[in-house]
This record gives structure tokens, C-alpha cells and sequence, in this order.
């Protein structure tokens, strides 16, 4: 099992920034990946950004790049992901998720390529 664990989340004005981190509880399966997704009030989970642990190649939803940089370091099995011009529209839950299998069938900005979820970080942009 493993425990994911956010943090940096918090209240910003727009144009702000903020840093958000994952830890995970053990090591991550080197053909898996990290994810960051957000989920606003009324609205579905979307993913934002995932990393492969092995490649460190980043894929990122379209309303989001250019402004949130995903990254890793492996040695603390922690993932970061780096938001600037943050927006009112970026006011959400923010959650990081591993994929601890190695998934291939499934996008990985589809939830469904994660098996594990932390409890989510709250960003608000006013």
C-alpha cells in the first residue's frame, strides 16, 4: 500500500504562485508515474500534469501549460508541481496520485491509470 501525502496548497491572489508537493509512504515502481489532478466545486476530476518516474518525461493538460511545471525527486519519492499566473479558475482540490503498476492502458491525465490518491490540498485564487 502506499500513502501519498500533499501539501503547499493554500490562498493566492491572482498572477500568485504556489508550490504544491507529494510524498510518497515507499518507493515507487520505476515504470509507474506521478499525477497531479484537481477537482473544483460541481465540477469532474481533471487531470492537470504526470511524470514518468523512470524518464521524467512530463505530460500536461492544454489549460495548464506554459504555467504549472511538474517535477520529481526520486531519492524522497516526493513530486512536485510548480503553478504560476494562477487564476480564479484554478480554485480547486488539488490531488497527486501514483500509478504504482506501470500502466499502459490508459492516458496518464485519466484517473483511471492511478491506484493510489492522497487526500488533496485545497488552492484557492481570489
Amino acid at each position: 500500500h502506499v500513502q501519498l501525502v500533499e501539501s503547499g496548497g493554500g490562498s493566492v491572489q491572482a498572477g500568485g504562485s504556489l508550490r504544491l508537493s507529494c510524498a510518497a509512504s515507499r518507493y515507487m515502481y520505476d515504470n509507474g508515474c506521478m499525477g497531479w489532478f484537481r477537482q473544483a466545486p460541481g465540477k469532474e476530476r481533471e487531470g492537470l500534469a504526470s511524470i514518468a518516474r523512470r524518464s521524467g518525461a512530463a505530460y500536461y493538460r492544454d489549460s495548464v501549460k506554459g504555467r504549472f511545471t511538474i517535477s520529481q525527486d526520486n531519492a524522497k519519492n516526493t513530486v512536485y508541481l510548480q503553478m504560476n499566473c494562477l487564476t480564479p479558475g484554478d480554485t480547486a482540490m488539488y490531488y497527486c496520485a501514483a500509478d504504482h503498476v506501470g500502466n499502459t492502458r490508459y492516458s496518464q491525465l485519466d484517473s483511471k491509470a492511478y491506484q493510489y490518491w492522497g487526500q488533496g490540498t485545497q488552492v484557492t485564487v481570489s
